[in-house]
This record gives C-alpha cells, sequence and structure tokens, in this order.
C-alpha cells in the first residue's frame, strides 16, 4: 500500500515530524489476560495520568470511548493499560501501550497487547500498531508478539492559525 503524503492547508505550520513505522497484527490471534480489567469512564483520571507518565503518544481524556481499554492494576494502583483507537474496515487500531517505569519487565504489554488483540479477533478484525521507528523496544516486544512492519510513516503535528475553526468533519483518526 502506497503512502499518501499530503501538505498542510495554507497558515499551518509543521512543529514537528516523527518517523514511525505501522505494524500488522495479521499473524496474531491474541490471548485473553484473567488479570486484565476494563477501564472505563471512572478510569479515567488514572488512564491520564498514567500516560502523561509513560508518554504511549497522543492520549486525550475521551480516548477510551474510541474503544475497549484493558488495564493491570497493583496494590489498586493502574500500572500498565493498552487500549484501542481507530477502526478502519476490516482493523482495529491498539494504541496507548504503556507500562509505569517500576512494573516494567514484568511482561503486563505483551499481556495487555495480546488481550485486546484477542478482542479485536473475536470480532473478526485484525489488530494493527504504530510506534516511533526509535522506539526500537517497542518494536521488536510487538515483533516478538507475531507483528510485522506494515509500512513506514510519520506523525506530524501542526499548529493550527489561531483563528481557524476546525469542525469535526475535516478532523481524520
Amino acid at each position: 500500500m502506497a503512502g499518501v503524503t499530503t501538505s498542510p492547508p495554507p497558515g499551518w505550520e509543521v512543529v514537528q515530524v516523527v518517523p514511525g513505522v505501522q505494524m500488522s497484527g495479521a499473524a496474531v490471534s491474541g490471548a485473553p489476560d484473567e488479570e486484565a480489567v476494563r477501564l472505563t469512564a471512572v478510569d479515567a483520571p488514572e488512564m491520564l495520568h498514567l500516560a502523561e507518565r509513560t508518554r504511549p503518544g497522543p492520549f486525550l481524556p475521551r480516548a477510551f470511548e474510541l474503544g475497549t481499554y484493558l488495564g493491570i492494576r497493583r496494590g489498586g494502583r493502574l500500572v500498565a493499560m493498552a487500549g484501542e483507537r481507530p477502526h478502519p474496515p476490516g482493523w482495529t487500531e491498539i494504541s496507548a501501550v504503556c507500562t509505569d517505569a517500576a512494573f516494567r519487565g514484568q511482561g503486563m504489554a505483551s499481556r495487555l497487547v495480546l488481550a485486546v488483540a484477542a478482542g479485536i479477533r473475536a470480532r473478526g478484525e485484525i489488530p494493527f500498531l504504530h510506534a516511533a521507528a526509535s522506539n526500537t523496544d517497542a518494536i521488536r516486544l510487538y515483533e516478538s508478539l507475531g507483528f510485522s512492519l506494515r509500512r513506514t510513516t510519520s506523525f506530524n503535528a501542526l499548529r493550527v492559525p489561531e483563528n481557524e475553526v476546525i469542525s469535526a468533519s475535516r478532523t481524520r483518526l
């Protein structure tokens, strides 16, 4: 699949470009995890706090509304999570994969990715995910779970002119 390159509208400013990868989980069947709990609106403040500490990529207050988010708790505290984002036909993106630094190396991210993938597969869809090309540890982890490189991409941050009004019809996931 060829990538699409476009220029931002006049007046918009590109403030950051991060090289990335898109990985397909076509070979990933997933596996439920008994310790993973479904996260809801009640968990949103903890989800935001975990995302702020771990920086898995863009994560906004209502991200949990885009699909299923699963988490693992230790001592009642949310220490790892992963969830779903855009749903192009036949596919679902796994996103916000993150683990608190004090709990890394225990396999939580792997377990959560596989649990989210199991839910996606149960709907007859294929999981996929994105990572910064520089995040080689995450890419190695995803490859070990059966994900494979689908394409390279870039993540662009844009500054919208102050007088610009953005409508929902112009916003794309």
